[in-house]
């Protein structure tokens, strides 16, 4: 696979961090699809998995540290054995967690209450559905897929999740097939909400709609096409200085499957270390950073960035603007 770390300037605006709110946990790159756009290049062959003690050290540090919400990544975070006590410990400290479902793993044998087990926790539940169309998911993430997110939504939908008042969210998320920017995310909610309605009778809460990053699969893909500099030269142009003030990785810390802390989940793909140890070049250790203000710091970017920053701006909770 391609590596585009070595294609990337360090021509995007200077960001220092504000207050932390989120801790973003990479549980570890294991996963029931392998998708073309996945930036993790995550699958079934992968083996890296979050242990049990790096786990309480997030724990630690979140209750040290006051933080007030806990978003949960992979691969399918879900297939980690510490998740469910992941998700119960933290829930028991008050935070709110996240859950970044791919819905096809709550069809995955020995998953068969984890819908309960979420909606028992309150869980929020951020599930990937690249598009209302039976083609265009295939194409992406393979055949079936689908079918089995139908099935995964109607199922959360049975437990009261995307229902008004409920207090279970149920979120998707589009990103677009290819090298472009993803369209408006008011006016494609409403076409989601109701393809997804009129055809399968199921609901949700929010569209999130992010731009794909030129890093993991989907930037050695644009290397292979020959269109990386194409694509670089879109995010660039279509850059919004105002964006800027509401990127995620001004108040999150992206935490990998060892527990290395990076200022979001596409430099830590990429290996770019968070300048939070007193500026040295390493990557520091979640347990290293309870006496480490975060507040002030700078941010490592590089020009991946103006994916975050182009057009309506993508954010892990949808566009900015």
């Amino acid at each position: 696979m391609h590596s585009t770390l070595p294609l990337l300037l360090t021509d995007f605006p200077a960001l220092d961090r504000g207050r932390l709110t989120t801790l973003q946990v990479n549980l570890g790159y294991l996963c029931n699809q392998s998708c073309v756009h996945c930036h993790v290049s995550a699958g079934p062959n992968r083996t890296e998995q979050m242990t049990r003690e790096t786990v309480e050290q997030v724990l630690n540090y979140a209750e040290h540290a006051g933080t007030g919400m806990l978003d949960l990544t992979g691969g399918a975070p879900e297939l980690n054995e510490n998740f469910r006590y992941l998700v119960s410990s933290a829930r028991a400290l008050g935070m709110k967690v996240i859950d970044r479902c791919n819905l096809t793993v709550l069809e995955e044998v020995g998953e068969a209450e984890l819908a309960e087990f979420m909606a028992l926790h309150e869980v929020e539940v951020v599930a990937s559905l690249p598009c209302y169309t039976e083609d265009n998911v295939s194409r992406q993430r393979g055949k079936g897929v689908f079918d089995a997110s139908i099935r995964g939504i109607a199922r959360l939908n049975a437990l009261g999740y995307g229902a008004p008042n409920s207090g279970l969210v149920l979120n998707l998320v589009y990103n677009p097939q290819g090298p472009s920017l993803p369209p408006s995310q008011v006016e494609l909610e409403a076409e989601y909400k109701r393809e997804l309605g009129d055809n399968f009778g199921i609901v949700f809460n929010q569209l999130f709609s992010l731009a794909n990053l030129p890093v993991g699969r989907f930037g050695s893909t644009l290397i292979s096409k020959g269109t990386f500099n194409d694509y670089m030269a879109l995010l660039r142009s279509a850059h919004h200085p105002d964006n800027l003030k509401q990127v995620m990785c001004r108040s999150l810390i992206s935490i990998n499957w060892q527990g290395y802390i990076y200022d979001c989940d596409f430099n830590q793909m990429l290996g770019i270390h968070a300048p939070v140890a007193d500026g040295a070049r390493r990557t520091a250790h979640i347990s290293e950073l309870h006496d480490i203000p975060l507040e002030g710091k700078p941010i490592a970017v590089r020009s991946h960035c103006f994916g975050c920053t182009a057009g309506q701006g993508s954010s892990c909770g949808g566009a900015l603007g």
